[in-house]
């Protein structure tokens, strides 16, 4: 059982599943959004276009009201979701040492400018007497 919840933790917090499901929130407050703006500005401006209603100065009001709260409110969510992913991509880098760099294992030969083992004297392309380096 225990193999088993790690398996899906891995699953679960893999860049791809987490990214799909951030696109469906989003998409879905988004859809919030087209909504209201359909509801708020298209479906009234055509129903005065063809006379089938009429609106006063408070109707517009509230109309332009209705869709600026989905506006917010996609965009508190959108902001939630940017908080809660940077602070889970910082709790996935909390346990993890950065990486020394390895110690290099060869030099370039000054002579030939060639590959060459890091501790040898003389190039194996040249057979130039390489100068001693030193340590700093």
């Amino acid at each position: 059982m225990k193999k088993f919840i790690q398996e899906f933790k891995a699953f679960a917090l893999r860049g791809n599943v987490m990214d799909m499901a951030i696109g469906v929130i989003i998409g879905g407050a988004f859809s919030g959004i087209v909504t209201s703006l359909t509801e708020n500005f298209i479906n009234p401006i055509i129903l005065f276009l063809t006379g089938q209603a009429t609106y006063s100065a408070a109707d517009i009001g509230q109309f332009a009201a209705t869709f600026g709260s989905a506006v917010v409110n996609f965009i508190i969510l959108a902001f939630i979701l940017f908080c809660l992913i940077k602070m889970m991509n910082k709790l996935m880098t909390l346990g993890h040492k950065e990486e020394t760099p390895a110690a290099p294992t060869t030099k370039t030969c000054p002579f030939c400018k060639s590959e060459i083992a890091i501790e040898a004297t003389r190039c194996p392309h040249c057979t130039s007497v390489l100068p001693e380096e030193k340590e700093a």
